[in-house]
């Protein structure tokens, strides 16, 4: 047995000698442990999945319950065996590799020092191993985290135990060769060391294996490498003030949630829930029982403004504190920590003070148009709770459809008065039920009943128009119901889009839903106004708001999320500036973010699909939470690199994609990464109105390095010119008719392969009848792309040619609800070359003007999840 032992420790120098070498030799299993040969062999027999998460290592590894850990995640998998080396895991190695693993995590080493093998040929070993995996399988991402710390104190393991500065050595080696040998390292050692770099003594219970709360931590400090996250938990809307701690509080040895008196309660209850999901089932209290609980408390707390909605989060390793002025600001400092609690068994220690920069915080849905659930509605308010928002604008009335009972009016909600999802309506107990379900988020239902415009379904059901004598006394008795039977504080009357031929309308109505003391809203441009009613401004008559202290506003200009193009939507509701202000007053309230799905729907959820309302929705919490934004037209587009614009979307995009991961998964998200994607716009060529025209970048021999007719664009979608121009500016700041542009990016593969792209030249508005492309054109431009000088065909359109109608159904017109298109790829460089020309800015249709836009960006399918990412390759 003793001839056994010290061969296998002499292992170490024949892989080393192997360096050279694609995979070591294999050894005979009896050279290692009977665990060993039963772990190996099992491993060997098992299903083979690309593309698994695997931790790789020794007894340290192996006595981890990974999946669990993960919050059963199938695709992490254990290939710890007890006792094993680096020669072990060598031997075995071509079971890790064969899987193509997206990941491996490698912590080896302790028990090689144990049997007397030198630092360096462990070392060089480790390296061995880097070097076979990326040989094997290139795209697996290695970890290599530092060997655990070791004390004595327990007095066993004495072989293990006595190796502390020659684990420290080593760790030092491992991480001053990361790039060299294309791994990265993790520091697990100092997370589970005392400042003399011995075991923590709690953590451990004989100097070398780890307890429980070892692996937490561990598991801690990996959460973001394992699913591809900021090192520090993503929050939005970013607070007001943040200052992150070195320390941690670990929800699995939380105790109780301590509130003062049953007032808290409900908010206490939230939280409760939130942290069962996880696993812990904590009990609510009103004393301290426990060394470490979780504290909700009111007192006074400070804020710039809207202290009503303000709150301070406090994390520690003993307590979190959680303290506001109002209900509302316990339950707003909830969600935030709802966001810490990223691992769901660790929250990071920090300091928080926040409040909003907006009062109005709203998010608007049209069901006159298109019907939506209960259970959709309910969705989307809880998403919009969980960012802060805090205001419901439903639109009930259109032109379509009255979808709102009216008890004196039944006809109103009759099926053959409806020329959508015909006999789909809200009844009063439904109503009630959404303000409810609201108020318990801290959101206001704003019920909008348009008046006297967008009325034919009111005419169809009553016989006659709503400004006639007979339309105002009915419509002053369904206000007077609709007055007394919801606890609301304001009734939205739309008034815009509509010629007014009965000059006492509106004041009648506005006057009756006074006097029942609800506040009116009404949209401008629209009817005309007492100063007494909030305008939600809609479209910018000069570009700026209204600047009159009479009035109180509410800015829904270029926020129509059925306009916005889905990666251009994140860009241009982050920059922008709401109210002309970068913060709130008591005229200028907030916004409202829109969804006008004017186009027939097949069904309420792809108002989700076919609209980027969540990425929307996630911008537009940051900018009215944060406040700020950027005071320019160009806001539909990535700004220079080197600008600070470019550099806070960078920052905020990482969060919105880490948020994306963690709670939009299994929901509708059409958006990826963007601000790593950039393009060499060249141009412009004058092509005469001839958009077939080709000019010298379609040429082979075009040197796009050497070019000085061009600029450096970013992003996914880039938009030359605005259709909005000049209210809204594109990339160009002073675009012209019959005009080509062309833009040059590089795309980088390691093998010869295929990969899908989002690809588009048009956005198709859900608000417009517009005619879908001919067959074998991506649009009516003549517009072009190509990799690798091989030019890519444009989608086999379901409706090829079709004229536009708004009754009929969007299908596959957009690039984020179509199949992405499939590119051929080589290995290396690959270049990609797209043309962009214009004739008229002007079409035949008014309502559907032409675009001068495109969308090219490489996607892959996020895993564990119904939405697509940006591949992990990137553009040049």
């Amino acid at each position: 047995m003793k001839k056994i032992l010290v061969y296998i420790s002499c292992l170490s120098l024949i892989f080393t000698n192997a360096a050279g070498q694609e995979a070591p030799k294999g050894l005979n299993d009896y050279l290692f442990s009977i665990y060993y040969q039963q772990r190996v062999t099992h491993f060997r027999t098992l299903p083979k999945k690309q593309g698994q998460i695997i931790f790789l290592g020794n007894s340290i590894t192996d006595g981890a319950e990974w999946d669990e850990l993960f919050n059963n995640d199938p695709d992490i998998i254990n290939r710890g065996i007890s006792g094993d080396i680096t020669a072990g895991v060598l031997n075995r190695l071509d079971e890790v590799v064969n899987r193509k693993p997206s990941k491996i995590f490698l912590l080896i080493g302790t028990n090689d020092l144990a049997r007397g093998i030198k630092p360096d040929s462990i070392e060089k070993n480790i390296f061995l191993i880097a070097r076979i995996i990326h040989k094997n399988t290139p795209k697996t991402q290695l970890y290599i985290q530092s060997i655990t710390p070791v004390n004595s104190y327990y007095k066993k393991f004495g072989d293990h135990t006595g190796n502390s500065e020659a684990i420290k050595e080593i760790n030092t080696v491992l991480k001053v060769n990361a790039e060299k040998y294309q791994y990265t390292y993790i520091n697990i050692h100092s997370l589970l060391a005392t400042e003399d770099d011995k075991f923590n003594v709690h953590l451990t219970n004989d100097g070398l294996h780890l307890k429980g709360e070892a692996y937490e931590i561990w598991k801690h400090k990996i959460y973001s490498y394992v699913y591809d996250l900021q090192t520090k938990p993503a929050l939005l809307p970013m607070p007001q003030k943040l200052s992150w701690h070195h320390d941690f509080f670990p929800l699995y040895k939380c105790g109780s949630i301590i509130i003062a008196n049953d007032s808290l309660k409900k908010i206490a209850v939230d939280l409760q829930k939130i942290i069962a999901i996880n696993g812990y089932n904590i009990p609510i209290g009103k004393k301290n029982n426990s060394a470490l609980a979780i504290i909700l408390k009111i007192e006074k707390v400070n804020a710039a403004m809207l202290p009503e909605e303000a709150y301070k989060l406090v994390v520690d390793s003993n307590k979190i504190i959680l303290s506001a002025n109002t209900l509302h600001g316990l339950f707003n400092g909830v969600q935030t920590l709802r966001q810490l609690m990223r691992d769901k068994s660790i929250v990071e220690g920090c300091e928080i003070h926040d409040w909003p920069a907006f009062a109005w915080r709203g998010y608007m849905v049209d069901v006159g148009r298109n019907y939506q659930s209960m259970d959709l509605l309910r969705q989307q308010i809880n998403i919009m709770a969980s960012l802060k928002l805090n205001i419901f604008h439903f639109h009930l009335t259109e032109d379509v459809a009255w979808r709102l009972q009216i008890k004196g009016f039944p006809q109103l909600t009759e099926a053959k008065n409806m020329t959508r999802n015909q006999g789909m309506f809200y009844t009063e107990d439904n109503l009630n039920e959404l303000i409810n379900y609201c108020k318990k988020r801290f959101i206001t239902l704003v019920p909008e009943i348009d008046m006297p415009g967008h009325s034919a379904a009111f005419k169809r059901a009553m016989g006659y128009d709503m400004q006639s004598d007979s339309g105002v006394n009915t419509m002053k008795e369904i206000l007077t119901e609709i007055c007394d039977t919801y606890a609301i504080p304001y009734i939205h009357i739309g008034a815009d889009e509509v010629k007014i031929f009965n000059r006492s309308f509106l004041p009648q109505m506005i006057a009756l839903i006074e006097s029942k003391g609800k506040k009116v809203i009404g949209w401008d441009p629209g009817g005309e106004f007492t100063p007494s009613v909030i305008r939600q401004l809609w479209k910018a008559r000069t570009g700026k708001m209204v600047d009159d202290s009479r009035f109180q506003q509410i800015d829904s200009r270029n926020l129509y999320i059925n306009h916005m193009d889905a990666e251009e939507s994140v860009v241009s509701i982050f920059n922008h500036e709401i109210c002309d202000t970068k913060a709130g007053d008591k005229n200028n309230l907030g916004g409202t973010l829109c969804l006008w799905n004017d186009r027939r729907l097949n069904a309420g959820e792809e108002n989700l699909t076919q609209n980027p309302v969540y990425p929307a929705m996630l911008a537009f919490a940051e900018r009215t939470w944060q406040g700020g934004g950027y005071d320019t037209d160009n806001n539909v587009s990535l700004s220079d690199t080197n600008s600070q614009e470019y550099k806070a979307f960078s920052t905020f995009e990482n969060r919105l994609i880490d948020i994306k991961k963690e709670f939009f998964s299994q929901l509708p998200f059409p958006y990826v990464k963007q601000s790593n994607i950039h393009w060499q716009l060249i141009g412009p060529y004058d092509n005469g109105g001839d958009l077939s025209k080709s000019f010298a970048p379609e040429r082979g021999d075009f040197n796009f390095e050497k070019t000085k007719n061009s600029v450096d664009v970013n992003g996914a979608t880039i938009i030359l010119r605005h259709f909005w121009d000049p209210a809204v500016k594109g990339i160009l700041d002073n675009p012209k008719k019959n005009t080509t542009y062309y833009a040059y990016s590089k795309y980088w593969s390691d093998i010869d392969t295929t990969a899908l792209m989002w690809i588009g030249f048009y956005d198709f508005s859900r608000s417009t009848a517009t005619a879908t492309p001919k067959e074998n054109t991506w649009n009516n431009l003549q517009s072009r792309i190509w990799v690798n000088d091989r030019i890519i065909a444009p989608p086999h359109w379901q409706r090829a040619g079709q004229e536009g109608n708004s009754e009929i159904p969007y299908v596959d017109e957009n690039y984020y609800f179509r199949k992405p298109a499939i590119v051929h790829l080589k290995k290396g460089w690959n270049k990609i070359l797209v043309k962009a020309p214009i004739g008229r800015f002007a079409s035949d249709i008014w309502y559907a003007p032409n675009k001068w836009m495109f969308t090219a960006v490489f996607v892959q399918q996020e895993k564990g999840s119904k939405n697509m990412q940006t591949s992990a390759s990137v553009t040049e």
